[in-house]
């Protein structure tokens, strides 16, 4: 079984269902499946198929929909990639993943159209946006075809190719926070796998309506918000962009039952509702991942809007979910969670030797979401998956009932005078501060600790001092993860899933 298979049944045992709803419009399951299988159609026709791979530049709309599980059911390999990047972080992408053909939007024609020569792509599918752009007069026009036209051009009578769950489905590119983009290589099993255990573990059912406003180029988005509700029949309503009152909005009007999101969506919904609390009414679950998200926002957010927060953990690798709170028993504040079906998670020493309850180590990963291994690039996949197991790169300890705890990332670690300091605990003691609203800590060097703790406060009191903040850090940690110093600032760098950049403030200590 794979996700266009399963599509088609759910599609066969409810029709007239809701599959998702964009802009007041609903569309059922008989129709997005058809829509899928018209373009899975005209790609064969074009004469892509296995083995070839194509870009997926987009923003949540039913294009990325359509175009993703048409491309699927045609065996092609789906490349999703973030529509704000700019010409050369695509190209890179796009020039890595061997891509041959792209599905896009008339508005981010320009940035092809400036790398079209240094690329191998033969057509691409344009979603046009209504603001005017003529197709004909593109320096691309010979290589464009209107996406809406080749659905509709497609046909219904398809015979479908056979797809091996071990082939490809989709290559994610990491954020690349060292060196280049690596792409992670996810098979059919792997991505049918995360959802099915996904929707299993947090119970999702055809009555669900689940908000997808996380990107749907991000594997968070990809596979809680839209996998994993179409896998069991639910309803997924597309969001194009996150904004508090749209959520809210939505929530409201077609009582969402679910929503996914980063911590920072949290702190903005929670800082923007305290008038709209009303609207989560039907919220049977919140789910929280991306980032660990500070114990006092999850319990501020909790009490105020009265509906349970699951965090949980998955990073690209994986597809992405190992983890999540579970629903059958307490939520413990500030772990992921456990195991979810079919998954395990362990903490192993530098010899990939487990550690006793409680230490912490290194968290790997072992099921059947784990990726392929990363594409062209033999060698990194060696050093990440070692004996079946993923080395996630993040530092955990899980406690006597398998909870486990995300301490940080194995890079972001700090050490000073010889301590380890750990970024997340610095900032869970600044969260608590009322007058914090985001925080973030790194390391900087220091000629006599070998590093010293900064610190980047986001503050809703404009009177509120450094030494302030540094008095109440006196009073909960010890002296040796004591920030050196606080800087004030008002935002925090974060990439387009609302994560904060750490690797952008370091750079900007570096360049001070």
């Amino acid at each position: 079984m794979n996700l266009s298979e399963q599509l088609s049944k759910t599609a066969e045992l409810h029709p007239d269902k809701e599959a998702y709803i964009f802009q007041d419009d609903r569309v059922s399951y008989r129709s997005f499946d058809a829509s899928v299988t018209k373009f899975a159609s005209r790609l064969t026709e074009l004469g892509y198929g296995k083995g070839d791979h194509l870009a997926l530049v987009s923003g949540n709309s039913p294009l990325f929909m359509i175009g993703l599980y048409g491309a699927l059911r045609a065996g092609l390999t789906v490349i999703p990639i973030n529509p704000t990047y700019t010409a050369d972080e695509m190209s890179y992408i796009l020039k890595n993943g061997d891509v041959k053909v792209v599905i896009t939007m008339d508005v981010l024609l320009e940035k092809f159209e400036h790398m079209d020569e240094q690329l191998e792509v033969y057509h691409y599918f344009v979603a046009e946006t209504g603001v005017g752009i003529d197709l004909s007069k593109s320096p691309l026009s010979l290589k464009l075809k209107p996406f809406t036209e080749a659905v509709e051009e497609g046909s219904l009578t398809y015979d479908r190719p056979s797809l091996d769950g071990e082939e490809v489905a989709v290559i994610l590119y990491t954020s690349g926070t060292t060196g280049k983009p690596k792409g992670a290589m996810l098979t059919h099993n792997n991505l049918y796998s995360n959802a099915v255990d996904v929707a299993d573990y947090l119970r999702f059912n055809s009555e669900d309506r689940v908000i997808a406003t996380l990107p749907m180029f991000h594997v968070f988005c990809l596979t809680v918000a839209l996998n994993a509700p179409l896998m069991s029949g639910g309803t997924v309503l597309v969001v194009p962009k996150f904004s508090p009152q749209d959520v809210f909005a939505i929530a409201e009007k077609y009582k969402a039952t679910v929503f996914a999101g980063v911590p920072t969506m949290y702190n903005y919904l929670l800082q923007t509702g305290k008038e709209q609390t009303d609207t989560f009414n039907n919220m049977r679950i919140c789910v929280s991942g991306g980032s660990s998200m500070p114990v006092a926002l999850l319990n501020s957010f909790e009490e105020q809007f009265n509906v349970r927060v699951s965090e949980g953990y998955g990073l690209s690798e994986a597809s992405p979910v190992t983890a999540f709170n579970p629903l059958d028993r307490p939520r413990k504040a500030g772990s992921i969670g456990t195991n979810i079906s079919n998954v395990e998670n362990k903490v192993v020493d530098e010899l990939g030797e487990e550690v006793p309850t409680g230490e912490v180590g290194e968290l790997i990963v072992k099921g059947p979401n784990v990726m392929k291994g990363y594409y062209k690039l033999p060698e990194e996949t060696a050093v990440t998956i070692r004996d079946s197991w993923l080395y996630t790169g993040d530092m955990a300890r899980m406690d006597e009932e398998g909870y486990f705890y995300i301490v940080d990332r194995k890079k972001d670690m700090i050490l000073v005078g010889g301590y380890n300091v750990y970024p997340r605990e610095v900032e869970e003691v600044l969260y608590n501060h009322p007058d914090v609203t985001e925080v973030a800590v790194v390391g900087a060097p220091d000629p006599e600790l070998g590093e010293t703790v900064i610190s980047f406060v986001v503050s809703n009191n404009p009177t509120l001092t450094e030494a302030e903040l540094m008095e109440y850090c006196r009073e909960h940690l010890a002296k040796y993860k004591l920030p050196s110093r606080v800087e004030f600032m008002r935002e925090l760098p974060k990439n387009t899933t609302g994560k904060i950049l750490r690797k952008n403030l370091r750079e900007q200590l570096a360049q001070s």
